[in-house]
């Protein structure tokens, strides 16, 4: 975007940095267009390298959607700001955003949530919430399977490194930017495993930080508690799957999601992004509101050190938006005093650099952010003096004989049990069906088997033998989840009606 107005001249002489920057699809070219005019005229030692990521990657037939020039400029730079991605559906293309937050070990997304209350409206005006999200984990892992007709499979991996990390990044956080309170969301009541792992990392690492209060809730009522009582929280910490969908519903009933900006946070490097999508219906409009691309530009220049410029522009941005002068997606008559477009917007924002708002609370960032929030401890010294025990083996099976009786499946398995295995349950969908079950639950053609190991057998080999019995008598294996316990504790679930 081009601008006659002069670089902005009231900022501390900051060194020269190079940032790669991926423009995105849809409105994603006119909102970096603006940022990139602010972030210059904020600071004038800023410079910008244009990297290939997103339509035009896939249509040269990378199916990551991400082009070489992007993975070098990350590892010279150690930072990107990106613009909105569409992923195309179908065809196997990879979601760019995930590739790049997992294959950079991008493990902490920061997802500030603020109202703006009066000067944009909100369900929810007094709303100020972070949403720490883990970012790599979870069911983000895209493990995926069909295993019969009917069922098919998403792997949820949880591991106690990643929760550490992450939570401990929350802590960090909440310490660093003067918040009072961590509070934990899981669904443990259901996911005793998984997200029982989370929520007992985060009890043990929240009593090394006694000065801030924190507690958990169960991710169904947080959501809601979320969305109808925000004053409540100041940081959430939760699971990837769960911090996707949160903060959504965190910045929309903070005013807009199209406001909302966001970090990604690894070891080495970040990246910058708005929350928002690609929005091709309104690309070329010069409608597009560049907000959410911007502030994320603010905790970039955080991040990187920049903080005066960092300031100037996010106390320059509240000032426009207490003027009233609103894009089309905030502008409201009665609250809004003028409708602006993306590039006059962006020039309101420049011309205002070096003023604070004078109704909404001005900004201030530190100098540097700690290093505790890029390089949290982890402990995984623990995890090796862990005393692993095989205690027998489930064995899903693909199944649709006979009309899907229970009763005949448990007969021909315990025969084939063998000496080393007896058969103790059959489930279906994770619901009990054999012995004794309930002739009303519905069956599909996958049943969960579980084997225990008979007392006197404790070789692992013995679970290639029963695969092999069941092979020869017709039976289709498609899948073996090997039960162990773990300090004589107990390393898998109990099926419902068990």
């Amino acid at each position: 975007m081009e601008t006659q107005l002069s670089s902005f001249s009231h900022v501390s002489e900051q060194p020269a940095l190079l940032i790669p920057v991926a423009e995105g699809d849809g409105i994603g070219p006119e909102i970096m267009s603006a940022t990139l005019a602010i972030l210059k005229a904020a600071d004038p030692k800023l410079d910008f390298k244009k990297v290939t990521v997103g339509l035009k990657a896939y249509e040269s037939g990378l199916m990551s959607g991400i082009g070489d020039d992007t993975w070098d400029a990350i590892k010279t730079h150690n930072v990107i700001l990106k613009g909105p991605i569409t992923t195309p559906q179908g065809g196997g293309y990879k979601s760019v955003n995930v590739t790049l937050r997992k294959t950079l070990g991008l493990y902490a997304n920061l997802r500030p949530c603020v109202s703006y209350h009066p000067y944009v409206s909100a369900l929810q005006p007094k709303m100020d919430v972070v949403i720490i999200r883990e970012n790599e984990e979870d069911t983000y892992a895209g493990i995926e399977h069909r295993q019969s007709a009917e069922v098919y499979q998403c792997l949820k991996l949880i591991t106690r490194p990643g929760c550490e990390r992450i939570v401990r990044y929350a802590f960090e956080y909440a310490r660093a930017h003067g918040r009072k309170k961590v509070t934990c969301m899981s669904k443990d009541n259901i996911m005793k495993l998984t997200d029982g792992l989370f929520h007992k990392v985060f009890d043990d690492i929240a009593l090394q930080y006694p000065e801030i209060e924190n507690n958990h809730m169960i991710i169904d009522i947080g959501t809601a508690r979320i969305a109808s009582r925000p004053t409540d929280f100041d940081v959430v910490v939760t699971l990837n799957l769960y911090g996707d969908i949160l903060s959504d519903v965190a910045a929309e009933v903070a005013g807009s999601i199209g406001l909302a900006g966001s970090s990604n946070i690894g070891h080495d490097c970040a990246m910058f992004e708005a929350v928002h999508g690609s929005a091709p219906d309104i690309a070329g409009l010069d409608i597009a509101n560049p907000s959410g691309l911007l502030l994320s530009s603010v905790m970039m220049l955080v991040h990187l050190g920049r903080a005066k410029p960092a300031s100037h522009i996010h106390n320059a941005w509240l000032k426009v938006l207490e003027e009233g002068l609103h894009t089309a997606d905030i502008y409201k008559p009665g609250i809004s005093r003028k409708k602006l477009g993306t590039r006059a917007f962006a020039e309101a924002i420049i011309e205002r650099l070096g003023q604070t708002p004078e109704k909404i609370a001005a900004v201030e960032y530190p100098e540097y952010e700690p290093v505790s929030l890029i390089h949290p401890e982890v402990n995984t010294a623990a995890s090796s003096t862990v005393n692993k025990t095989l205690m027998g083996v489930d064995v899903f099976l693909n199944w649709d004989d006979y009309g899907r009786d229970p009763e005949v499946l448990g007969s021909n398995l315990k025969t084939l049990a063998g000496p080393e295995f007896h058969l103790a349950l059959i489930t279906n969908r994770g619901v009990k069906v054999w012995p004794n079950g309930n002739p009303q639950t519905l069956r599909t053609d996958h049943w969960r088997c579980r084997f225990p190991l008979a007392e006197s057998h404790s070789d692992s080999r013995a679970i290639s033998m029963l695969l092999m019995r069941l092979a020869d008598a017709g039976f289709d294996a498609v899948k073996t989840e090997n039960l162990y316990e773990f300090d004589g504790v107990r390393g898998y679930s109990q099926a419902q009606g068990e």
